[in-house]
């Protein structure tokens, strides 16, 4: 279940791709089987990475030398790469978690190409105000959600960096009442509450069954309450040359 649309993100072959944040290793492992890309998951959680790495185990092809993937830890405000060196750089679910998230986009900034792209995916602003206001443990506990993002405030630090955003979508309307009831029941397991229990085997059966009811339902549901808000952006050059005039003028 990725929230970032790889055809969005317009990944190809021959790429190398950097997925901040990786968690479990969902969206590397994902990059890795859509395109013939060398594909690293970074995180600081070694609990999470190793979770990742026997997760990829079951799909990665020995044979095939055109793509790669890899896990390692890694701070996302000090990533161990050099500048320009990635094509697609994804930061799904995270800058929520981190006091200095500007600092993360720094760093998204640094390693990726001139010419690659940037998709950033985070809660959005009202269904996450709901859940703050069920359940103060929900972003107390350590480790969560710091902040709820304004998706305008958070595309315009992006911009400010140089960047122009080509392309927006929500994602995951149909998470959205499980986490409301998570919240509301906060501190009891799932299979305690009948609703949450229910719910959840309605989630995993969707996840695995994808059938084509709850594909057009989440399809409708997306733009009104979408769980995440996802952004694309790529290199503005206008924001080059205006820097360049800028400079220019004052004698830089």
């Amino acid at each position: 279940m990725q929230t970032i649309n790889f055809d969005r993100l317009e990944l190809k072959n021959g790429e190398r791709f950097l997925d901040v944040g990786c968690g479990e290793g969902r969206h590397t492992i994902g990059a890795y089987l859509h395109a013939d890309v060398e594909a690293i998951g970074v995180d600081l959680s070694e609990k999470d990475l190793a979770t990742a790495g026997e997760r990829a185990e079951q799909f990665v092809d020995p044979e095939n030398k055109n793509r790669s993937l890899h896990f390692q830890t890694a701070n996302a405000l000090e990533l161990p790469f050099e500048d320009n060196s990635f094509d697609k750089v994804i930061c799904s679910e995270v800058l929520e978690h981190i006091p200095d998230f500007q600092g993360v986009l720094k760093e998204l900034q640094r390693v990726v190409k001139d010419d690659g792209v940037i998709a950033i995916s985070v809660p959005r602003a009202w269904p996450e105000d709901i859940c703050w206001r069920l359940s103060e443990d929900y972003h107390r506990t350590p480790g969560g959600h710091i902040r709820i993002f304004n998706a305008m405030h958070l595309r315009q630090e992006v911009e400010d960096l140089g960047w122009s955003r080509y392309y927006r979508h929500w994602a995951h309307a149909l998470h959205v009442p499980y986490w409301w009831l998570k919240c509301k029941y906060w501190g009891q397991e799932d299979d305690q509450v009948w609703a949450l229990r229910h719910y959840h085997k309605f989630l995993v059966w969707d996840l695995m069954q994808r059938p084509l009811l709850t594909k057009v339902l989440d399809k409708i549901l997306n733009p009104i309450m979408g769980k995440s808000i996802v952004m694309y952006f790529k290199k503005d050059p206008t924001a080059a040359t205006t820097a360049t005039t800028a400079a220019t003028a004052t004698g830089e």
